[in-house]
């Protein structure tokens, strides 16, 4: 299992890859693709899900071309209303991700659809 921090200081913005069994997760990407599009490619893996822990009104996501890009399926949490295609994750649902489950985990607070 590897699990990555890959920060943007000028926005004080931190998404996560995570990847298990040639399997990959990233949570809350930015808009420019291209270093996680080069991070997929240099560790060999398949990205399978795009997280999208809520809605970010102080950056643009990069989670729309990415899922163009790979097939990747975009993933928000309960009350998250979308006009792009995602699956909408069920509080307690568990997701695989190679070896490892991804449990869901709505928390509300930050944002009303925050998971």
């Amino acid at each position: 299992m590897k699990v990555e921090q890959i920060y943007t200081g000028c926005l004080a913005e931190a998404a996560y890859y995570i990847e298990s069994n040639g399997e990959a997760a990233i949570i809350d990407p930015l808009r420019e693709t291209k270093p996680y599009l080069e991070k997929l490619e240099k560790e060999g893996a398949r990205l399978k899900y795009i997280f999208e822990t809520h809605f970010h009104a102080d950056f643009v996501s990069g989670h729309i071309g990415l899922a163009e890009k790979t097939g990747a399926t975009i993933v928000y949490g309960p009350n998250a209303e979308t006009a792009f295609e995602k699956y909408m994750a069920k509080d307690g649902e568990e997701l695989r991700l190679g070896k490892l489950t991804v449990k869901v985990l709505h928390t509300p607070g930050h944002t009303p659809e925050s998971t």
